[in-house]
C-alpha cells in the first residue's frame, strides 16, 4: 500500500500578509466585509493549490481563520460571551468583537499562548447556562470550496476535549467538563455533514493528549469518542510531544487512527506501533512544522521505512500545522546561497513530504540524498562554531548567576536614590511605531539615507516621547523604540550567529505578525546595541530613563533555534550578550534597566514532570545577564499572556527588582497568583488592555489598581499599561496614559487620607 502524506494546516496569513493588511484595513473602514471576505477566499484557495502542486496527497480545509483556530471553533459552538453578542448575531464583526473587545470599555476575551508556541489563541469563556449551537459553519462552507475545486479534502476540527481545556470558566464556577454534553451534539453534526461529503477521514486536533492529564480527562476521551464514533473516519491528531505516558487510554479510543509528532516527541516507534490496533492509520509527523531547518530525509527514510515493514495504514505529514513557520522560501532574495540551502519554508516542506514519499514508494533514494546534502554540509561551515564563545560560555562561575544583595537590601537603597512617589507610574517601552519611524527604518536599510541622518531623525523621536511622557507625568520614562523593528528581530540584528529574513512572517495572533530571526551558530555581542539612544534619551530629562532589552529565553524562543545544540546552551550565550549590555548601560548612568521575559513559560515543557530542568536554566539565563550590576541599578522585567500559577517559585527566583504584567484583560485575576505566593518583589499590574482601540476611563483603571491594592502591598506596586504601545496610534496612547496617570493620581490622595 502507498505510503501518502498530508500537511496538519499551512500558513494563513498568504504571502505578502495579505489577510494582516485586508483585517487592519476592514476594521479602519477603509473596505467593506465582502473585500475582506475575498481576500480570505483568495489566500486559501492559493494555499490548496500550493499544496497540491508541490505533492500533497490530502489538502488541508478548516487551518483557514479570521483570528485563530480556538475561537472559530467558539463561534462554530455559538460560545459567544454575552458581552460581545450584542446583535444576538454570530458573524464575522461577532467574532471580532470577541477578540478585540469594543468601546466604550467592553474587554476582549483574554488571549493567551497556544500550548508552548508563539502563537496566541482567544481563550473560550464557559458559563454553565449559554445555551449551545451549531452556529458558525465556516469548516462547511471551506470544504465545499475546496471540493468545488477538486481537491481531495481533509477536514481540520479543534477536538472537543482540547477545547474545553484551553477554556476559563467565567461566572459561577461549575466544571467545564459538564459541558461536553452539550457541545458534543453539535460535534456529531458537523462530523454527518462533512460525512455527507464523502470525505476519507477527519483530522480531530487533540493535542491535550500529550499533557499528564488528570483521570477524570483521561476518562472523558473515552465518553466524547464514543459519541463522535460511527459518522466518518477520525484522524485522532497529536503533536508538540510524545503521548506515550497515555497511550493505554488511547489505544481502547473508538477512532481510526492517530497522528503523533516525531519532531518533538521522543518515541520507540516500534514499541509504540505494537501498542496500537493493527487497523488504524498511524500518521508520522516527520517534518518540523515549528522551525525553517531543512530536514534530513535520508535519516527519515531510514525511519520510515523500519517501521512501514510492520504496518499497511501509513501517513507522513508534518509535525504539526504550518503556521508556525514563513510561507515560502523562493522569495528570500537576499540570503546567501550557503544559508539559504539550509532552510525549508511551509512550501518546501510541502516538498520535503512529496519527496520522502515518492521515496519511500519507490526505493529511491537519490533525491532525498541530493535534498539533505546542505544539511551535512553545514556542520563543517565555519559561521556555526565559534571557540571564543565555547571558552567564555564553559569559564561562567556560580556567582555570576545573582546579585550582590538580596532585594531587601536593594530596595531600600533603589527606594532611596529614585525617591519615587507611591504607585510609581511607567510603561513598558514601545510607543506608536507611526509610517514615518518605517519608513525612516526601511530608507536607512537600503540606503537611501546616511547613519548621520537616520540617527539625527531617530533622536527626533525620542526627544518627542520623552517630552510626550514628561508632559504626561510620567515616573519613569522609555525612550520608545523607534529604531526597532520588533523586539527580538532587533537585537538579533546587533549579535553574531543570527541571519534575517526579508518575508519570513509568521502569525503571532490575528493580525499580528511577527519575522522571527533565524540563530544560525554561536551567539557573541560584538559592539554595544542599545546604549546610544539611552544614553541620549537620558540627556534630556532629569526622570529616570529605562535601558530596554529583551531577554535570553525569550530571544531564544522567539527566534527560529539551531538544532544541532541543546536549547539551554543558546540561553546562555545570549544571556553572556545581554550581560555586557547591562553593564555597559549602567556605566552610562542608566540606572533603571528592563530585560522582558514574556517567553518565561513559554519554553515550559508540556509535562511537568520536565519542568524543574528548563526552569532550572531559564532563570540561571535571565540571572546571568542581569547579574554584576550595583544594588542601586533596579533591574526590571515583564512578562505577557501566560498563567503563573505554577510558576510563581522560579519567577521569584528571577529576582527582578519589578515585574511588570498583563492583567486587565482577566479583571487583575492574574494578581491572585501573587497574593497567595506572597511575590516579595514589586509588581507592575497592566490597568489598560493594549490590544484594545478602547480608550480606558479614569473609572475603570481605579477599579482595577483597588483591586491590585488587595494582592500587592500599595508600597510595592507600580502602574503601566499592559504591554507596548507601538500597536496604537498617538490619539489613543496620549489620551489612554492621561487617564492611567490621572487615575493614579486620585488614588494617591485617597491612600494619603
Amino acid at each position: 500500500m502507498a505510503i501518502l502524506n498530508h500537511t496538519l494546516g499551512f500558513p494563513r496569513i498568504g504571502l505578502n500578509r495579505e489577510l494582516k493588511k485586508a483585517q487592519e484595513d476592514y476594521w479602519s473602514g477603509n473596505i467593506l466585509l465582502q473585500d475582506l471576505l475575498s481576500v480570505g477566499y483568495e489566500i486559501r484557495k492559493k494555499n490548496w493549490k500550493q499544496q497540491k502542486e508541490s505533492g500533497i496527497n490530502y489538502i488541508p480545509v478548516g487551518d483557514f481563520s479570521w483570528y485563530d483556530h480556538v475561537l472559530s471553533t467558539s463561534m462554530m459552538l455559538g460560545n459567544i460571551p454575552e458581552r460581545h453578542n450584542i446583535g444576538k448575531s454570530i458573524d464575522l464583526d461577532c467574532l471580532f468583537r470577541v477578540a478585540r473587545g469594543f468601546a466604550p470599555d467592553v474587554a476582549a476575551s483574554e488571549m493567551t499562548k497556544w500550548f508552548n508556541t508563539n502563537y496566541h489563541y482567544i481563550v473560550p469563556e464557559f458559563n454553565k447556562d449559554r445555551r449551545l449551537k451549531f452556529s458558525w459553519k465556516q469548516i462547511l462552507d471551506e470544504v465545499d470550496e475546496a471540493l468545488l475545486l477538486g481537491y481531495k479534502v481533509k477536514p481540520i476540527l479543534l477536538g472537543p476535549i482540547t477545547y474545553l481545556w484551553l477554556g476559563k470558566v467565567k461566572g459561577e464556577y461549575f466544571d467545564r467538563l459538564d459541558l461536553l454534553k452539550n457541545i458534543l451534539p453539535i460535534y456529531q453534526e458537523v462530523l454527518k455533514e462533512l460525512s455527507q461529503r464523502d470525505i476519507e477521514f477527519v483530522q480531530i486536533d487533540e493535542p491535550a493528549l500529550v499533557l499528564e492529564l488528570p483521570k477524570k480527562w483521561q476518562e472523558a476521551y473515552s465518553y466524547a469518542y464514543k459519541k463522535l464514533n460511527g459518522t466518518t473516519k477520525l484522524l485522532l491528531t497529536t503533536y508538540f510531544d510524545s503521548i506515550e505516558h497515555n497511550i493505554d487510554f488511547i489505544r481502547v479510543l473508538p477512532v481510526q487512527g492517530i497522528h503523533i509528532d516525531l519532531v518533538f516527541g521522543k518515541y520507540n516507534i516500534i514499541d509504540f506501533n505494537s501498542k496500537l490496533p493493527s487497523e488504524w492509520i498511524l500518521s508520522l509527523g516527520v517534518i518540523n512544522g515549528r522551525n525553517v531547518w531543512k530536514a534530513d530525509l535520508v535519516k527519515w527514510f531510514e525511519a520510515v521505512s523500519q517501521i512501514s515493514k510492520k504496518r499497511k495504514n501509513l501517513l507522513i505529514g508534518s509535525s504539526c500545522s504550518l503556521l508556525h513557520t514563513p510561507v515560502d522560501l523562493k522569495t528570500e532574495e537576499n540570503l546567501d546561497e550557503e544559508v539559504k540551502q539550509w532552510f525549508s519554508f511551509a512550501v518546501q516542506k510541502c516538498t520535503e513530504l512529496s519527496l520522502l514519499s515518492n521515496a519511500l514508494n519507490n526505493h529511491y533514494i537519490d533525491d532525498i540524498t541530493k535534498w539533505s546534502k546542505p544539511i551535512y554540509q553545514r556542520s563543517f561551515s565555519k559561521r556555526v562554531h565559534k571557540i571564543e564563545v565555547e571558552n567564555r560560555l564553559s569559564s561562567i562561575s556560580t556567582n555570576e548567576f545573582q546579585r550582590m544583595n538580596s532585594y531587601d537590601v536593594r530596595a531600600i537603597e533603589q527606594n532611596k536614590k529614585f525617591n519615587l512617589p507611591v504607585l510609581p507610574t511607567t510603561t513598558i517601552g514601545s510607543f506608536p511605531q507611526t509610517i514615518a519611524i518605517r519608513k525612516l527604518r526601511r530608507d536607512f536599510k537600503l540606503g537611501l539615507i546616511n547613519k548621520e541622518k537616520y540617527s539625527e531623525n531617530i533622536k527626533k523621536h525620542i526627544k518627542k516621547v520623552i517630552r510626550t511622557q514628561e508632559e504626561l507625568d510620567l515616573d519613569v520614562l522609555v525612550h520608545g523604540e523607534a529604531e526597532r523593528n520588533d523586539m527580538v528581530e532587533y537585537f538579533g540584528e546587533h549579535l553574531d550567529g543570527f541571519v534575517f529574513t526579508d518575508n519570513g512572517w509568521v502569525q503571532s495572533y490575528g493580525s499580528r505578525c511577527v519575522k522571527p530571526p533565524v540563530i544560525i551558530g554561536d551567539i557573541s555581542r560584538s559592539k554595544p546595541i542599545t546604549v546610544e539612544w539611552s544614553k541620549y534619551a537620558q540627556s534630556l530629562t532629569k526622570k529616570p530613563v529605562k535601558g530596554m532589552l529583551t531577554g535570553p529565553v525569550t530571544i531564544l524562543f522567539w527566534s527560529f533555534p539551531r538544532e544541532d545544540v541543546e536549547l539551554k546552551k543558546i540561553a546562555m550565550q545570549i544571556a553572556l550578550a545581554l550581560h555586557d549590555e547591562v553593564i555597559a548601560l549602567e556605566k552610562e548612568k542608566i540606572e533603571i534597566i528592563q530585560i522582558d521575559e514574556p517567553a518565561l513559560r513559554e519554553g515550559l515543557p508540556l509535562r511537568k514532570s520536565f519542568w524543574s530542568e528548563y526552569l532550572s536554566w531559564a532563570v540561571n539565563a535571565f540571572r546571568l545577564s542581569a547579574s554584576g550590576v550595583k544594588n542601586t541599578t533596579q533591574i526590571h522585567t515583564h512578562m505577557c499572556y501566560c498563567e503563573f500559577n505554577d510558576i510563581m517559585n522560579s519567577i521569584a527566583l528571577l529576582d527582578a527588582d519589578v515585574i511588570t504584567i498583563e492583567t486587565a484583560r482577566s479583571d487583575m485575576e492574574l494578581l491572585e497568583a501573587f497574593r497567595q505566593f506572597q511575590y516579595p518583589n514589586e509588581v507592575g499590574p497592566g490597568v489598560y488592555d493594549i490590544h484594545s482601540s478602547n480608550i480606558p476611563s479614569i473609572e475603570s483603571i481605579t477599579s482595577l489598581l483597588t483591586k491590585a491594592i488587595k494582592c500587592i502591598p500599595v508600597k510595592r506596586l507600580w502602574v503601566n499599561p499592559d504591554c507596548g504601545l507601538k500597536t496604537r496610534n498617538w490619539v489613543e496612547t496620549m489620551l489612554a496614559l492621561k487617564n492611567m496617570v490621572e487615575a493614579t493620581k486620585l488614588l494617591r490622595e485617597k491612600i494619603k487620607k
